[in-house]
């Protein structure tokens, strides 16, 4: 299985955390809602890979929102092997 579709799954099952208060108040300063995230991670794709932190790897995932717009979603898979969505953002 892939690295987006492992994402995916996570997402899919909700298994998935957040990095609370920055993820939801990133939500907010772009105008999106979590259905924007679920959407993009399902019909986006890895952009980039951040390998370098002791933490684990990172992924921006970028895809479509509800309302069209480019977003991008930035995610790692924790040691506890639940998906901790990070941060997002607009891309326009």
């Amino acid at each position: 299985m892939t690295i987006i579709e492992i994402i995916r799954e996570k997402v899919r099952d909700q298994q998935y955390e957040f990095a609370i208060p920055h993820f939801f108040e990133e939500m907010a300063n772009d105008g999106l809602i979590f259905a924007d995230i679920e959407m993009a991670v399902t019909n986006g794709r890895i952009r980039r890979r951040f390998t370098r932190d002791p933490r684990g790897a990172r992924y921006e995932v970028v895809g479509t929102a509800t309302d069209g717009r480019q977003i991008a979603v930035i995610c790692r898979i924790k040691e506890t092997d639940k998906l901790l969505f990070i941060t997002t953002y607009a891309l326009e």
